[in-house]
């Protein structure tokens, strides 16, 4: 009914808000050290009161809470609708080639810059949105809130603080995905296990692994170093490990020892089949060298056969499984530190709807016990599913449809959002099916037709699930 009005409205004020977004992606809001009433640092309270301030601008009514979050309320209706976005960032980074991480530029129909897409330029084509309802006066019978967060990227505190004080909305979207709809989030198990044992000097031997940088991250890189044993050996054994596994192996002599490099591929811990993992090839390669027998050697074949390279199910866990709504369970081994007295390690196990405590957790406990190994977890994190069949869903899919040309449909992630403890939340835009944002990576950048797209498509879902 207003299709043609909301359109007009936002191809009019595509500038402008193109502006908006520069104007808050100039603003380094990666989280820093808490200041008194900015409990993430200065960078991200200057991003927030900037925000609130647009906001206030256009008319709408703006809430702070305590620094944490940032609310924009339409009317003053009972809330049918939540969009929860978030203004920090994760780190500039370096690489960069089109612009500067914090100078956006608009080139070539895109608009470049750290924010762009996550979540800064979501975030004002919901603004907008807003902004369409509100001066075109469509009637609405409920109001709608965004709700701009400020820590999404380090463990949603924000939210936590938020949801503590306020009511979850009877729906809720998070513009922090791509389209259609995703509404089945996988469950999570972040293991850390740990073993001691006595210590062994007798040669040759293992002297440590430090491999990983954090648990969601499968690493590109692992290092070990060991003593004793000629390089002729590790070459020998490296070039048949790296036929079966594509990992490559570098070996420096250092004093009486050698540090041995193997280099795979990362990549996020929710598609570990994207990467190569590092650990789990260096594992490989140790597991054939010669060393002097001891308990240090014992725990790390076990573990390279609980987790072996390749394996990214769980299968030699004893946990692959899958459903139809979600896919299959992913397992992904992260980080690994080995002393001579001991072993410290962390996989992230993805877990589709059909998995929980007692056919997951259990599982993984038991199997790594009968190694001697103890899995330190007690609780994982549960999956997360909206009924795709619901009003809710539907009137999203439809304005997806009616504005992008393109059959909707839901989809289910292995990657958390901001609305996987959110009854009725699901995850809708801004990123186009198929479009590689660069999100997280250098030259970051939002296509502008998407993010005008974005607008209409809000703005149309926001008229009929309030109107």
């Amino acid at each position: 009914m207003f299709k043609e009005k909301i359109g007009a409205f936002i191809d009019a004020h595509l500038d402008e808000m193109l502006q908006d977004i520069c104007e808050l992606c100039r603003v380094n809001s990666e989280k820093m050290p808490a200041e008194e009433d900015m409990p993430f640092g200065p960078g991200v309270a200057e991003c927030l009161d900037t925000a609130l301030d647009m906001a206030d601008g256009y008319g709408f009514k703006t809430t702070d809470y305590d620094g944490y979050v940032g609310s924009v309320d339409l009317n003053e209706l009972p809330r049918q609708l939540d969009i929860l976005a978030h203004l920090d960032v994760v780190p500039a980074g370096e690489g960069w080639t089109v612009t500067r991480p914090f100078e956006p530029v608009v080139k070539n129909g895109k608009i470049y810059g750290r924010g762009t897409a996550d979540d800064k330029g979501p975030a004002v084509a919901a603004l907008y949105a807003m902004r369409a309802v509100k001066e075109l006066r469509i009637p609405l019978k409920k109001n709608v809130r965004l709700i701009l967060g400020t820590d999404e990227e380090c463990g949603s505190s924000d939210i936590a603080h938020y949801y503590s004080v306020e009511k979850e909305a009877p729906m809720t979207f998070s513009p922090d995905a791509s389209y259609p709809v995703v509404n089945v989030e996988k469950g999570r198990l972040p293991g850390h296990f740990t073993v001691r044992f006595e210590a062994s000097e007798e040669l040759p031997r293992l002297v440590s692994i430090q491999a990983g940088t954090k648990i969601n991250v499968i690493p590109g890189k692992a290092k070990a170093t060991i003593e004793g044993i000629e390089v002729e050996t590790l070459e020998r054994n490296a070039a048949q490990t790296e036929a079966e596994t594509g990992i490559h192996f570098s070996f420096v002599p250092e004093d009486n020892f050698v540090i041995i490099t193997a280099e795979g591929r990362g990549a996020h811990a929710s598609t570990p089949e994207e990467g190569n993992n590092a650990i789990t090839g260096l594992l490989t390669l140790l597991c054939r060298l010669p060393f002097a027998p001891c308990a240090q050697i014992d725990v790390i074949k076990k573990i390279a056969a609980l987790m072996p390279h390749g394996d990214v199910n769980g299968t030699a866990l004893g946990v692959d499984m899958e459903d139809e709504l979600s896919g299959r369970l992913t397992l992904a081994f992260t980080m690994l530190t080995v002393e001579a007295a001991g072993v410290d390690g962390e996989f992230d196990s993805r877990v589709p709807v059909c998995g929980n405590e007692g056919n997951v957790l259990k599982v993984i406990k038991e199997n790594m016990e009968a190694a001697g190994i103890v899995l330190l977890n007690e609780g994982m994190i549960g999956p997360h599913h909206v009924d795709g069949d619901s009003v809710f869903v539907r009137t999203l899919l439809k304005a997806y449809e009616t504005w992008s040309g393109e059959k909707g449909g839901c989809e289910s992630t292995g990657g958390g959002t901001y609305v996987h403890d959110l009854k009725n939340g699901v995850a809708f835009g801004a990123s186009m099916p198929g479009t590689d944002n660069k999100m997280h990576g250098a030259d970051e950048f939002a296509v502008v037709e998407h993010l005008a797209m974005s607008a209409k498509i809000f703005a149309q879902a926001i008229a009929e699930l309030c109107g």
